[in-house]
């Protein structure tokens, strides 16, 4: 992406050539029917991407940039064919071995995450993506139940503020 936006046509190329399986993914798992519209929505997709490339800051992640332009061709293409459903603002994380996608977005989540110290970054792993309690993550921690508590809601409390802070 970078080297594109720099002015490196082999690079865009070779970028856009990553993101049409990536797309192809994303929108086969979305349509229900088996239907030929994927093609279409992949190139809708990659068209998007080009044409609003400048858009992207590159400080932010690039795969988010790009599911969510994926996301609004899906939501059009699903009201104009008249099969518009309730598409949730933020998609359920994909399952683990989902393909392209499921790295891209623990690549985004790891870089988030690793803007805080090790201590939080556990405490956030285990409580909101390992399944454990307050008090079990603690205990892990080091800390106890209450102090938890505290540490994972100042913790997700700056996660939230820097995902906010990257967006305005």
């Amino acid at each position: 992406m970078i080297g594109g936006l720099d002015g490196d046509t082999r690079a865009w190329r070779e970028f856009l050539g990553l993101l049409r399986p990536a797309f192809h993914a994303y929108f086969s798992r979305r349509q229900y029917r088996g239907d030929a519209d994927v093609e279409d929505l992949v190139q809708e997709a990659l068209m998007a991407v080009h044409a609003k490339r400048e858009t992207w800051r590159r400080a932010d992640p690039v795969t988010s940039w790009c599911y969510a332009i994926a996301r609004y061709k899906l939501i059009d293409h699903l009201r104009k064919s008249g099969r518009a459903r309730l598409v949730p603002m933020i998609d359920d994380l994909p399952l683990e071995g989902d393909g392209v996608e499921d790295g891209a977005v623990r690549h985004d989540l790891d870089r988030l995450l690793s803007t805080v110290p090790a201590r939080q970054r556990a405490l956030v792993e285990d409580v909101k993506l390992s399944g454990y309690s307050l008090a079990e993550a603690g205990d892990r921690a080091g800390l106890s139940e209450g102090a938890a508590r505290v540490s994972l809601h100042r913790t997700m409390k700056t996660l939230m503020n820097r995902v906010t802070d990257r967006e305005t």
